[in-house]
């Protein structure tokens, strides 16, 4: 058994890379080997986003707080909210973030392939945010 302490481990800043706007990465845990599991919990200001990417195994997402936004390539953008549990499919391209003028947390749960988790694409543009 191991216990991780809560703030036992620091944040991190979601890097320009990947993330438009103010994104806070707090981990949770990262299995160790031979399981694959990796657990973060995320915050985005309002506005703030993903980058399109994917999951070679799929993403779970929880929603803690807050209200956002999830999209699939070629879906509507569909609101999220406390509670909610969102499922992103293996090789699913996606984005989700914050709403306009509101905070949202969630826990991002997916697991490693091939010492990957993500395949990064092009950052989601304010068009394609606000739905135009």
């Amino acid at each position: 058994m191991e216990i991780r302490r809560s703030g036992s481990q620091p944040s991190q800043q979601g890097p320009a890379a990947t993330f438009t706007g103010t994104v806070r990465i707090d981990p949770l845990f990262e299995a160790p080997s031979p399981a694959r599991v990796r657990m973060a919990s995320v915050t985005f200001e309002p506005g703030a986003r993903t980058a399109w990417h994917s999951h070679p195994l799929g993403q779970t997402l929880i929603v803690t707080a807050g209200c956002g936004r999830a999209q699939r390539w070629g879906g509507p953008i569909e609101e999220i909210r406390p509670g909610d549990v969102v499922w992103f499919a293996p090789g699913e391209k996606h984005w989700h973030g914050a709403a306009p003028a509101t905070a949202m947390t969630h826990i991002a749960i997916q697991e490693e392939l091939d010492g990957k988790v993500a395949d990064w694409m092009e950052h989601v543009s304010d068009e394609q945010y606000s739905g135009q």
